[in-house]
């Protein structure tokens, strides 16, 4: 792995940003889900945050310190990046069927479970159009919408595809014509926090991440530095790392299967408001099985387990996103 800074929290107010989807019919794609946001933070020092990553589940433990002598009540927010709405919505392997929570949300405040609440915003052409589906009565998740666009009348049809909140499309299985859901999803969790005066406040998480996946590379192992430098670049791939791809592709194939890629992404910014930088900060990759290959930029990264990465870091202010890639065979 070449050293570069590497994984961290999303320490903004606003809401993470997407990680746009592969694009391609045999993809999948992933969601650059970062950590949570605090409305008011000037005042709030982060002393610690332990991260784990896998393809199954992401953990987040926290520390945090009011460094002043009151109290201070705060809005804390999990936002989940917006998902475009169409036929990219099925590009998403969402992991937990349910329509609210559909990446398993849990978080707990000094070991005690928080129930969060849930808000979801439908947006088309930059504009909020959450009280119209809601008047008609039309669910805000995309899959769940489908059959009641379909009992619209004439005109309100007319009227969603001109404000963009869907477009006709042919069911070739009925051979008639049917409303796709366009419009796009955000979905925030949040809850009331107290910061007490002078005292710690441990916060964790864990949610199942939405993982990208393609069947087969989009990259060539033995013409990828010269070829696809950009996304060499992007998951920093070194020489070692691209041979064993060409080596476990050229294996796969012997066997009749493939070496296939499977993303994970987790979003970082520089825009923190905390006081000071996190103080000790922990990252642990694992790639979920030892025969797996995973590349990610890190600084300082080393290998803890057959399966698992560590990267630790003292004053830590976080430059860039996280972007892992696992290439493995056999699914």
């Amino acid at each position: 792995m070449t050293p570069r800074l590497a994984a961290a929290l999303l320490l903004t107010a606003s809401l993470a940003a997407l990680s746009g989807p592969a694009g391609a019919n045999d993809s999948t794609a992933e969601l650059g889900i970062g950590g949570i946001s605090l409305t008011v933070t000037a005042n709030i020092e982060m002393l610690s945050e332990d991260l784990f990553i896998s393809p199954d589940e992401v953990r987040v433990a926290y520390r945090f310190k009011n460094r002043t002598d009151k109290d201070i009540d705060t809005i804390v927010a999990f936002p989940i990046p917006e998902i475009p709405g169409g036929e990219e919505f099925y590009y998403y392997p969402l992991p937990v069927d349910d329509a609210q929570n559909f990446v398993g949300f849990t978080v707990t405040v000094d070991g005690k479970p928080v129930t969060p609440k849930v808000e979801q915003r439908a947006t088309a052409n930059n504009l909020d159009r959450t009280e119209l589906l809601a008047s008609l009565g039309i669910p805000i998740f995309p899959t769940k919408a489908k059959d009641a666009l379909d009992r619209l009348p004439d005109d309100k049809k007319r009227e969603f595809e001109k404000l963009g909140l869907a477009y006709p499309e042919e069911d070739y299985e009925t051979k008639t014509t049917k409303l796709v859901p366009a419009w796009n999803l955000r979905t925030t969790f949040w809850w009331e926090q107290t910061f007490p005066a002078g005292r710690e406040v441990a916060v964790s998480h864990t949610y199942k991440p939405v993982v990208g996946a393609t069947a087969g590379l989009q990259f060539d192992p033995k013409t990828a530095a010269k070829d696809n430098p950009d996304y060499v670049k992007k998951y920093c791939m070194d020489k070692a790392f691209l041979d064993g791809v060409q080596k476990m592709d050229a294996a796969a194939k012997k066997r009749d299967t493939i070496a296939a890629e499977h993303r994970l992404s987790y979003v970082l910014t520089t825009g923190a408001n905390w006081a000071g930088n996190i103080g000790a900060f922990r990252l642990v990759v694992d790639k979920g099985r030892p025969d797996a290959l995973v590349s990610f930029c890190g600084d300082g990264v080393k290998k803890i387990s057959p399966t698992q990465f560590e990267m630790k870091k003292t004053d830590f202010v976080p430059e860039d996103d996280l972007k892992i890639l696992l290439v493995k065979t056999g699914e």
